[in-house]
């Protein structure tokens, strides 16, 4: 019996230490496990609360410094105004920034929807009809991704001044569609290439012609496509700046000066910061409501 007993606690003793060791060890490795992810997850969230306070401090600052006097803003540039003088935004109705408004709102949406349009019809006939040489001219048309607008100034100027069009909005509207041709091109046509090509083709069985084929069933299949355009183009639109400074001018009696050029003119030449600001805070709200309201109308279309 001894004999046995002994041999059987020999045989079992390393795999009873090896168990022990193997359970003492699990907890350990799941501590630091939990560990890791619990580190990983303050990361990002440290990260997400950064990149809030870079996006939302500007627009803080922007706000209260249209309530300050250029006293203020430059003796103590991060500090809270004295006093809420919306007279700043007064100065600013004064001179006009309501016309400046509608001429932000005439270029945006006309360009908007003319890029967006122009590059549909293209993506169309890149995608699906058979064009020649259909891969050279999409290499044609995403080669003005690489074209910046103030490399062009000077040619354009000339141009435009041949065309009898400069210090005109429809210049402005006109340059603006022309420079993101290219890039709305590209992402409609990524789009449409995953869209099904036998309904095309059920449309054409039935008679339909490719105008009725683009107006009736693709245009309505790209509505995701082009929310997302309309809303890139549009933050594009209201923040351009180069090529209205360049080539308008502001125009004969600031007819066509928009809400940045006028911004730019209170900042840099009148140098009345806080009406600046006041403004810059006008562009902002500009910008957010043409993008909400691009928003819920193609979203709406979406969900129906």
């Amino acid at each position: 019996m001894s004999t046995h007993t002994t041999v059987d606690a020999a045989a079992t003793g390393p795999t009873v230490q090896r168990s022990r060791a193997a359970g003492g060890s699990a907890p350990a490795g799941q501590g630091s496990g939990v560990l890791f992810r619990v580190v990983g997850k303050l990361l990002i969230w440290g990260a997400l609360a950064g990149l809030c306070i870079a996006i939302i401090y500007p627009l803080i600052w922007m706000a209260l410094s249209g309530f300050k006097t250029n006293q203020e803003i430059f003796g103590d540039p991060f500090g809270l105004p004295g006093a809420l003088r919306w007279a700043n935004y007064g100065t600013a109705l004064d001179q006009g920034v309501l016309r400046y408004v509608t001429n932000s709102v005439i270029v945006t949406v006309v360009s908007v929807v003319t890029t967006t349009l122009v590059s549909a019809w293209a993506a169309f006939g890149l995608t699906r009809l058979h064009i020649p040489f259909s891969n050279g001219i999409t290499l044609l048309i995403l080669g003005g991704l690489m074209l910046a607008p103030t490399v062009a100034l000077v040619p354009l100027f000339r141009l435009l001044q041949n065309l009898q069009l400069f210090d005109t909005l429809t210049a402005l509207v006109i340059l603006y569609t022309a420079f993101r041709v290219p890039f709305t091109t590209f992402l409609i046509r990524a789009y449409m290439i995953g869209m099904p090509l036998p309904v095309d083709e059920a449309a054409k069985i039935d008679g339909a012609s490719n105008a009725q084929i683009f107006w009736k069933i693709t245009l309505p299949l790209l509505r995701p496509a082009i929310l997302v355009a309309a809303v890139v183009l549009t933050t594009n639109a209201v923040r351009m700046f180069d090529l209205s400074f360049a080539l308008t001018g502001g125009g004969p009696a600031a007819s066509t000066e928009t809400l940045t050029f006028f911004a730019f003119n209170q900042a840099f030449q009148a140098f009345n910061l806080p009406v600046a600001s006041a403004v810059s805070w006008v562009v902002f709200a500009f910008n957010l409501t043409i993008t909400l309201i691009f928003v819920r109308v193609l979203y709406v279309k979406v969900e129906v």
